[in-house]
């Protein structure tokens, strides 16, 4: 396996689904987010993330949200207002034991509550933990 392919294997960014040329905003900044994960990011989708402030659509969403941060449903559902259809959001908290941990169980139900699903939880730095949560593809009817 050539160096390139093995670092693609291991590389935070690929393992959560980000893919070159995503245009891919930040919501969250603060000097407490983990700057070796954007900068894998920022490496595999071949610029920089875009802030806040972008108005357009992107391809993913990187959510840092902290339980001191306010209503976590409201941020997602925020953040999706931000997204194609189908794409994702990459909601970062705090691990267990870390100022602003946030429990799974309110990030499950407020992921619910925001109309998506999350597709896989991973450790993504020693302070960090994200859940990859997806948008529908379309609207499905509820009844």
């Amino acid at each position: 396996m050539s160096a390139t392919a093995d670092h693609a294997e291991t590389s935070p960014a690929v393992r959560l689904g980000f893919q070159p040329e995503q245009v891919v905003q930040e919501i969250g900044y603060d000097d407490d987010v983990d700057q070796e994960l954007r900068e894998s990011i920022e490496e595999v989708i071949g610029s920089d993330l875009v802030d806040e402030d972008y108005d357009d659509v992107a391809d993913a969403v990187v959510l840092w949200f902290r339980d001191e941060d306010g209503d976590l449903t409201d941020a997602l559902v925020d953040a999706t207002t931000y997204i194609e259809e189908g794409g994702s959001i990459l909601l970062l908290t705090p691990k267990t034991g870390r100022d602003g941990y946030v429990e799974p169980s309110d990030i499950s139900e407020a992921a619910t509550t925001a109309g998506l699903s999350a597709s896989k939880s991973v450790s993504v730095g020693k302070d960090w933990s994200g859940s990859r949560l997806v948008t529908p593809k379309a609207a499905k009817s509820k009844k």
